[in-house]
């Protein structure tokens, strides 16, 4: 990966490293050339503790004292099951996870669908054009046991693919359930249910229901050089609808709601997002992070599409009245406001500094939500713009960040990453301009 390597459960999936899954399992005998090359292997990548430490919990987990008792495992259908159920309760104690020995089963198998939904995820999305390339053994879909995945993983009668796809798995779920337990520890469901609850009772206009929508486009024209937004305008859905566009306009659909400020209602495009989890493993990957606490700080957020910098302001005094209504303070913090020109600065791989945005993360009641709030023509811009779309940042931070090689190696799954990454670059492009 492009950041500095750490010692973490993301070196095991390299293939080019001492953990590479090879197209045969390799069982080595102590002090032969094949143990002191790999030994070699392990010091020069500074993974030697790492390696014991994997070693030591894979003999804990499997019951055994030596990788060679794995193959008598392997034919004891039994003892198997004996090592399965004293599994579940291993992985209970260290996630958290409180209940009888089915509500362990359960959360378990819930992590593996969320590990199957990463891959699936990228193969609908970012990387859908090569879908076809990415896709998952079948029958690994079916499998959510954690003892038969890496049981699976020293069995040579399966493939090299399949075997680092059980690998592959086992290191998402493990992420998905640090994330599950953090969720639980920190209540982010109840805080999801608290904040739209702020937004419906204090944020937006009374005068209509809850949830009511009014659609409307905007209509943009845009610089031929770079696809920036040079002018927009608001028109009604039925007038929209029908228009004929030209190269360089583009109809976009908003469904707007309303805040009352200064005595006037303010149209504001809003969404608000509860981060899935499929999303944040993909963050912890980019952000060669295992630590959840530390990589996902935006879990919670809404963004918010006004129609001039004026309305944005009026939004921010908003929030703050509200917050004020419902009983506590709002504090903005790490705020970075450049709709009126300046550069963003961000540190995430693969981030445009030419998006304009004010950002915000606005700590009230117990709660740290991001605001991401846009003007008409930024958020075009973050629409449509040549190198500032969303589209081409997604593909950007994927491969730029090395996780598209993590997840799918050359050796394995035969695509030059590099390759790959300019072509769906020009795909979006393509589709962006001329859709």
């Amino acid at each position: 990966m492009t950041t500095p390597k750490k010692d973490n459960i993301f070196r095991i999936l390299e293939q080019q490293g001492p953990f590479a899954t090879g197209e045969s399992v390799a069982r080595s005998r102590p002090f032969s050339s094949a143990s002191r090359c790999f030994a070699k292997q392990l010091d020069e990548a500074k993974l030697t503790t790492r390696y014991r430490m994997i070693r030591e919990q894979i003999f804990k987990f499997l019951q055994i004292s030596s990788f060679a008792e794995i193959d008598q495992l392997l034919s004891d259908e039994i003892r198997r099951k004996e090592v399965n159920h004293r599994a579940y309760g291993f992985l209970a104690n260290m996630f958290g996870i409180s209940g009888d020995e089915q509500a362990c089963v359960t959360a378990v198998n819930s992590y593996f669908q969320t590990a199957d939904g990463v891959i699936r995820y990228l193969r609908n999305t970012v990387m859908a054009p090569y879908a076809s390339f990415l896709e998952m053994t079948n029958n690994l879909y079916t499998v959510n046991n954690p003892i038969e995945l890496l049981l699976l993983i020293f069995d040579d009668r399966y493939h090299q693919k399949v075997r680092f796809e059980a690998k592959r798995k086992l290191v998402l779920m493990n992420l998905a359930a640090a994330i599950a337990q953090r969720e639980r520890e920190t209540a982010v469901e109840e805080k999801f249910t608290r904040f739209l609850d702020f937004l419906n009772e204090n944020v937006w206009s009374h005068d209509v229901k809850i949830g009511e929508l009014e659609p409307a486009f905007l209509l943009s024209r845009h610089n031929p050089e770079d696809f920036s937004c040079k002018e927009v305008e608001v028109i009604p859905w039925q007038g929209g609808s029908c228009l004929q566009l030209e190269h360089g306009l583009k109809r976009t659909l908003i469904k707007r709601r309303w805040f009352d400020a200064q005595g006037r209602k303010v149209p504001v495009y809003v969404t608000v997002r509860k981060k899935s989890s499929a999303a944040k493993v993909l963050k912890l990957l980019r952000k060669n992070e295992e630590n959840p606490d530390i990589a996902v700080d935006d879990e919670l957020g809404l963004m918010a599409v006004l129609d001039q910098s004026a309305d944005v302001r009026l939004f921010q005094a908003h929030l703050s009245e509200s917050a004020g209504r419902a009983g506590t303070f709002l504090t903005a913090e790490d705020v970075s406001d450049t709709l009126a020109g300046s550069e963003y600065r961000s540190n995430s791989i693969g981030s445009a500094t030419k998006t304009p945005m004010l950002k915000f993360f606005a700590r009230m009641g117990g709660m740290r939500v991001e605001f991401i709030v846009h003007t008409n023509s930024s958020f075009l811009n973050y629409t449509y713009q040549r190198g500032v779309a969303h589209d081409e940042y997604e593909v950007r931070r994927l491969f730029d960040s090395g996780v598209a090689e993590l997840l799918f190696p050359k050796e394995i799954y035969l695509l030059d990453m590099p390759t790959i990454k300019n072509d769906l670059l020009r795909r979006y492009r393509q589709r962006i301009e001329n859709e």
